[in-house]
């Protein structure tokens, strides 16, 4: 190389630490030298590169996955996620202007999701979802239940209506479609079940939404016990503090932002995509004997609630 430039860097790694893919991005640098490309066409044959990579790392292309609660926020970029990494996802929810959305983008291709309108608080909608999953995609390798309801309420004042329908979305939904869509694992398979952090900590005016995580997280487990043996794994991962559509309004408020960014050790709120990044792992072959397990994707915010005890002399001290 006669010069030494920013672009080739990445491709430069890939060439030299991994060998399946390194010819591709060897062929781009050469191609990028004895021609005139522009330099932003070599980047998306570097991104090109970069996709081909994570797709073989996962091993998810051609595996079939549902996701539930897909049309917004987390489930969205869990479906995105999936179908980047070269897998055919059925999205389910109760709304699916969302998922619409992304069907758009792999219209007419393999990868066309199945968008499906599903309450999955209701047996009879998750039984018309379940064979319409069945009738087009035969057989599933992986089910992620992320659809999730939240109603404020103390448990001095919650209502009983509102505990019922908390419970129904985020632990009898979840344990209903576990059942039904492990008839379609014939072959193993994978669960992923979104929970929270709030299944680890009590916090006031929010009974109802943390007794469902945290009964989610057992539910996990019990699934894992009793379907190991036919090569089902189940885990959990515990999202912390993590921005989206719904929990946007808080982050208008003055001052919100900055103060829990510096609740976590990474100081920075969570995307989306951070949990979905987790979510494909524990889904993908790579997460094989992980079984029963909960992975908490929080920034660091639990590690760091010792700092919030005041300590004279230490409290106001910031590190640099």
């Amino acid at each position: 190389m006669d010069k030494l430039d920013y672009r080739l860097f990445i491709p430069y790694l890939f060439w030299r630490f991994i060998n399946a893919k390194g010819l591709l991005c060897q062929k781009i640098i050469g191609i990028y030298y004895r021609s005139n490309i522009k330099p932003n066409m070599v980047l998306r044959l570097i991104k090109m590169s970069i996709d081909n990579i994570n797709s073989y790392w996962l091993g998810m292309v051609g595996k079939k996955y549902v996701v539930t609660g897909a049309g917004s926020g987390i489930g969205y970029a869990i479906a995105e996620a999936l179908l980047e990494a070269g897998a055919c996802v059925a999205m389910l929810d109760r709304n699916i202007g969302g998922a619409e959305k992304l069907r758009e983008q792999y219209r007419g291709t393999a990868q066309e999701p199945l968008v499906l309108q599903c309450d999955i608080s209701d047996p009879s909608s998750i039984e018309k979802a379940f064979q319409n999953v069945r009738e087009t995609l035969i057989c599933l390798d992986g089910l992620v239940n992320c659809a999730g309801m939240l109603r404020a309420a103390s448990i001095r004042d919650v209502a009983l209506s509102e505990w019922d329908a908390v419970l129904r979305t985020n632990l009898t939904g979840y344990m209903l479609c576990s059942r039904e869509f492990a008839t379609l694992m014939s072959n193993g398979g994978s669960m992923v079940h979104i929970a929270s952090v709030a299944a680890h900590h009590p916090q006031t005016h929010s009974g109802a939404y943390s007794a469902s995580k945290a009964g989610i997280t057992l539910l996990s487990r019990q699934i894992a016990a009793e379907y190991g043996p036919g090569g089902i794994r189940s885990n959990v991962i515990c999202p912390g503090m993590i921005r989206t559509a719904l929990s946007e309004p808080f982050y208008q408020q003055p001052g919100i932002k900055e103060q829990r960014e510096a609740m976590t050790a990474s100081r920075r709120i969570g995307a989306p995509q951070d949990i979905a990044n987790a979510v494909a792992f524990m889904l993908s072959e790579r997460a094989c004997y992980i079984n029963g397990a909960e992975l908490t994707v929080d920034g660091g915010m639990e590690t760091m609630l010792m700092d919030l005890i005041p300590r004279p002399g230490f409290s106001a001290k910031k590190s640099a």
